[in-house]
């Protein structure tokens, strides 16, 4: 008789190894019911006074076109952002499958994104009320000679009927409900589809710009979203419905109970307003502006260029040593980039410098542009001397913003009152700005150490405040190398 003899080390560590495994199941059968890694609430986000969004760079979602922040997202965020008394935080997503990663590790505290609503999605995520019901369509090519056909000619080369979608190619992302609903679709219809999983970093309408390009045959859309880039790439067809209406919505975590009922409760509110309808017009009902930025060279889905000032910001930037993004953002605070803009006090030019401060620093016609940007560059680069023992050259740069705003001089009495009450008169950020806003303040303004009285304070303020938020989103979007030549056209 052959008698088995068992090692103890041995049943020792197969006794680990079982429930290791019995471990790593039990996690991966709850990872669809938890995965929040941080608990971060609207308390939270209060005190810290900052509202981080998650969202994506598109066409419709957030981008930049000439010189502004703008899209759907965007300015949804910015108003909600208002409304709860916070600076707005944009983190873009590069790759769509990571949304509800990024928004469980913590990287934002929602997901500012066009989600549809799904069971498998709602385990994971707490969604807002929906924003809007749409339905998925197919997306696909016409005929080449689709101009010349008649209607009935060009639905019989079509698919007009989801049953003809068996053994057809259709390429969309993994982890989209488009993708599901093609699982489901072939259960229905009793046919394969040959669905080909692209990659999270391909936007919806990068999918059908390749359609329409004839890269790909066949995606698959919201409505919405395809119906506005129908506008620019006539030759697709979006007539084919593949799906009931679903409800489109943000996301937060389901840690977040206090921030979802909040939003909520702004979503119905806001449903209320005008406003809220004239968002969602201005972005997938405007057909002519949809195609006016796609266009154009300065919207950042397609153009690499902030202004038709680009380069010549650029090298005036280089003479006071800024990056020339934020002078740009400077410049549209200014103007807009509108080198005939003139103010109700008489600024005027891409800089709206004052006609004596002009003349100060060599200004003989204010309103050709590079006259105006060069004596511009020059007054800062004398506010920049005025601040040399400010240690730090992002707060130099600050003080420098506020005082081209508002004079030198207000912001010397800010100092000092900075320095009287115990705060650092060298830190614009939580220090001297206190103190601008408080010379609108008879407590303040009448202080013993304020020399040129009343200042409307909240002016330099915000002004500082909206030049580095404008940067922050060049940055995002614009290279700091890249300059293409200017052009007057």
């Amino acid at each position: 008789m052959l008698h088995t003899v068992l090692n103890p080390c041995r049943i020792v560590l197969t006794t680990i190894l079982l429930v290791w495994l019995v471990i790593l199941v039990s996690c991966a059968d709850d990872a669809s019911e938890q995965v929040d890694l941080v608990h971060h609430d609207l308390p939270e986000i209060l005190d810290e006074g900052v509202l981080t969004a998650i969202t994506t760079y598109s066409s419709t979602s957030y981008f930049i076109y000439r010189g502004k922040p703008m899209g759907y997202e965007y300015e949804l965020l910015d108003r909600l952002a208002r409304h709860l008394n916070l600076n707005l935080e944009i983190i873009i997503a590069r790759n769509l499958d990571s949304l509800p990663e990024m928004l469980h590790r913590g990287d934002g505290d929602i997901i500012a994104h066009g989600l549809t609503v799904t069971q498998e999605r709602q385990k994971t995520l707490a969604f807002t009320h929906p924003h809007i019901t749409t339905y998925q369509v197919l997306v696909q090519r016409k005929p080449d000679d689709w101009r010349d056909m008649k209607l009935h000619e060009i639905n019989e080369q079509l698919v007009r009927n989801p049953l003809e979608l068996a053994g057809k190619t259709v390429h969309v992302r993994r982890n989209s409900s488009y993708y599901q609903r093609l699982l489901n679709l072939e259960e229905e219809i009793g046919a394969d589809i040959d669905i080909v999983a692209v990659s999270g970093d391909h936007e919806t309408e990068e999918l059908i710009r390749m359609v329409a390009d004839g890269e790909i045959d066949y995606t698959v859309s919201d409505h919405n979203i395809a119906s506005i880039n129908k506008t620019y790439y006539t030759n697709i067809d979006i007539r084919t419905q593949l799906s009931f209406p679903q409800k489109i919505a943000w996301a937060v975590r389901k840690s977040s109970p206090l921030l979802l009922d909040t939003v909520n409760a702004w979503i119905d509110s806001m449903k209320e307003t005008t406003d809220y309808y004239v968002i969602y017009n201005k972005y997938f009902e405007n057909r002519k502006a949809f195609r006016r930025r796609q266009k154009s060279e300065f919207f950042s889905r397609t153009g690499n260029r902030i202004s038709r000032y680009d380069s010549l910001i650029h090298t005036y930037a280089d003479s006071i040593g800024w990056d020339w993004r934020l002078l740009a953002s400077m410049v549209y605070q200014e103007s807009q980039f509108d080198p005939d803009a003139e103010s109700w006090a008489g600024a005027r030019g891409l800089m709206q410098m004052m006609p004596s401060t002009a003349a100060e620093f060599g200004i003989t016609d204010p309103l050709d542009p590079a006259a105006s940007v060069k004596a511009g560059s020059r007054y800062i680069r004398y506010l920049q001397n005025l601040y040399e023992e400010v240690p730090d050259s992002a707060q130099r740069q600050m003080f420098v913003m506020a005082s081209y705003n508002v004079g030198e001089n207000h912001i010397a009495d800010a100092r000092r009152l900075a320095e009287k009450y115990g705060d650092d008169p060298r830190i614009w950020e939580e220090n001297v700005e206190k103190y601008i806003l408080l010379k609108s303040d008879p407590d303040y303004f009448n202080d013993e150490v304020v020399r040129y009285g009343y200042c409307r304070g909240e002016e330099p303020y915000n002004y500082v405040r909206e030049i580095l938020a404008r940067y922050r989103h060049y940055t995002r979007f614009i290279s700091a190398d890249q300059v293409s030549s200017d052009d007057d056209s």
